[in-house]
């Protein structure tokens, strides 16, 4: 009996402290998009804007990327509009960072996905070490102006470098440098998968068609530079900044 109850105690202790290891950030439950509490921040701002007439969002300087210009300031809206931030928000330990689009027009809540922030953080580290060693960066192809697909092989990888993307589960999405060293990714099999799927909606050939992303998804495309369709058929980068 006494061997029973010291096998029970120890499984107990076990799964006790499987759960305490286990970071918040990995947890399932804090990697899902849930539409319901998408849909609690978004009546949360609103009420919020009526009441105070401004968003709760975060301070951004003037020259932020549009996707990551207004993230959401949790701290006011607790408790007088929300009991506490989203279960899957990085404030409560997940993934996601909340933030609004049209902040002008009718604010709409949206996800910045943050798990692809290590892996770009790690892509720019071997960048640097490369180009203290070699005084270059090296580059693979032009892929559009001032925008180039590096050599992977070069900076240590197996294969190249891609980020899951957030708007369909099976894609890999490459990663891009641009002139001024800065990281972006290549959007380019999501946006051919939504004409696919959506067509081209309201946009026009010239348009960004990163929002068509926006329109069909609870993400932004962050670390991204805008995507245009030619005349050709075929999507092409622009030099403005996200």
């Amino acid at each position: 009996m006494g061997h029973k109850w010291t096998s029970l105690l120890f499984l107990i202790c076990l799964i006790f402290l499987s759960g305490c290891l286990y970071p918040n950030e990995r947890r399932v439950e804090n990697q899902i998009p849930y539409a319901d509490q998408i849909q609690s921040v978004q009546s949360a701002i609103i009420q919020y804007r009526l009441d105070h007439g401004v968003l709760p969002v975060l301070p951004r300087d003037e020259g932020t990327p549009i996707f990551r210009k207004y993230p959401i300031d949790f701290s006011r809206l607790i408790p007088d509009y929300m009991q506490h931030a989203p279960g899957n928000s990085f404030e409560n330990g997940g993934t996601f960072q909340y933030v609004l689009i049209y902040p002008e027009e009718i604010p709409e809540v949206k996800l910045i996905d943050l798990s692809t922030v290590r892996q770009i953080q790690e892509f720019q580290r071997r960048i640097q070490i490369h180009q203290r060693e070699n005084r270059y960066a090296p580059v693979d192809e032009i892929v559009g102006t001032g925008l180039f697909r590096l050599d992977y092989e070069a900076l240590n990888y197996d294969e190249e470098p891609t980020v899951n993307s957030p708007f369909h589960p099976t894609h890999r999405l490459p990663l891009l440098m641009r002139a001024n060293g800065d990281i972006v990714i290549d959007y380019s099999i999501d946006i051919i998968y939504y004409i696919d799927e959506y067509g081209m909606g309201p946009y026009e050939i010239g348009d960004d068609l990163r929002w068509l992303l926006v329109d069909h998804s609870p993400f932004v495309p962050v670390y991204s530079i805008p995507q245009t369709m030619n005349e050709d058929q075929t999507l092409d980068f622009t030099e403005e900044t996200e």
